[in-house]
């Protein structure tokens, strides 16, 4: 009950208009300060510097240039560029080739036509140059639509895309034996927003429950899954579920949030797991910066020893 309120009360704060500018005008002022735990930066030359330290320590990456629920279309056709030229910049780089983009940033919310189109161009750069984008999932009002959308595109050809599916979810079953039957590659997370009891499990142990089924789906069915979790439990049921039933280790990849569980991101590389990092950036964090907290008491703590000027 005090995960769940603790959920409720940071997803409020994310929707702070004022939270938001005092957020972007103080939390990333300083190397140290407490939103560069989770935000790589406010620029892409920030995010690829990062993401050039994360293959330093021999981890995957993929790079995700924040910001969601555009209210007009010239703010999705500004995203839509921005995107572009990360697209080129990374390339200018080398770093690893990888995307996440959500579709409301995009602007599915004002004309769903429009979106399709911005992400077509999105798609139309990258591919050629070697990149995999991944179509995040948001809140079960947008889950339809992404994966019509993504079905649409898989069927026009795009092969180098992927979806996100969330356990916390009553549908995900089926949508993870769909996904399976198209070929797709699936990013498995537990879901971050709170949802009615109508379409989305409750209590914890419903939705880890529901985690750990669609997880050896996709290792053993899945076609190159991505088990996202920061949960130790979570974590060795897959490493088990891999040993009884013989799944390469290069067949799946763990994946993790940029400044989480570095712990476990280590040691999973080390005993030959592929681990990639979602890399966060970009002047929009601050709604998803409030979503890491509410997923977990001890980011607060953490961010609370930032403010008060305590070094980790």
């Amino acid at each position: 009950m005090l995960d769940r309120a603790a959920k409720t009360f940071f997803q409020l704060l994310a929707g702070s208009g004022t939270l938001k500018t005092l957020a972007s005008r103080y939390g990333m002022r300083r190397t140290e300060s407490f939103g560069r735990r989770f935000i790589a930066g406010e620029t892409v030359q920030e995010a690829i510097e990062a993401a050039r330290a994360l293959e330093a320590r021999r981890l995957k990456l993929t790079l995700d240039l924040l910001g969601e629920s555009v209210t007009n279309l010239e703010e999705a056709e500004a995203a839509t560029r921005q995107y572009l030229t990360v697209v080129d910049a990374v390339v200018q780089s080398g770093i690893e080739r990888n995307l996440s983009l959500k579709l409301t940033q995009l602007g599915i919310d004002v004309d769903k036509a429009s979106a399709v189109d911005n992400l077509r161009k999105i798609l139309e750069r990258a591919e050629p140059a070697g990149f995999f984008v991944r179509i995040d999932m948001e809140s079960s009002a947008y889950t339809a639509v992404t994966l019509e959308i993504f079905e649409t595109l898989w069927s026009h050809g795009h092969r180098q895309i992927g979806v996100v599916l969330q356990s916390a979810l009553h549908r995900s079953e089926a949508d993870v034996a769909r996904m399976n039957a198209l070929g797709a590659r699936v990013r498995l997370v537990k879901g971050a927003y709170k949802e009615p009891k109508a379409v989305a499990y409750q209590n914890k142990s419903d939705v880890d429950a529901a985690y750990e089924r669609m997880m050896k789906t996709l290792l053993t069915s899945g076609h190159s899954p991505a088990i996202a979790t920061h949960d130790p439990a979570m974590i060795d049921a897959a490493r088990r579920c891999v040993h009884e039933t013989h799944v390469a280790r290069d067949a799946f990849e763990f994946q993790m949030l940029y400044g989480i569980r570095r712990d476990l991101q280590t040691m999973l590389v080390s005993e030959g797991y592929r681990v990639r990092v979602y890399v966060p950036f970009g002047r929009e964090w601050f709604p998803y910066f409030m979503r890491r907290l509410g997923e977990r008491p001890a980011n607060v703590s953490f961010v609370i020893r930032g403010i008060v000027g305590e070094q980790r």
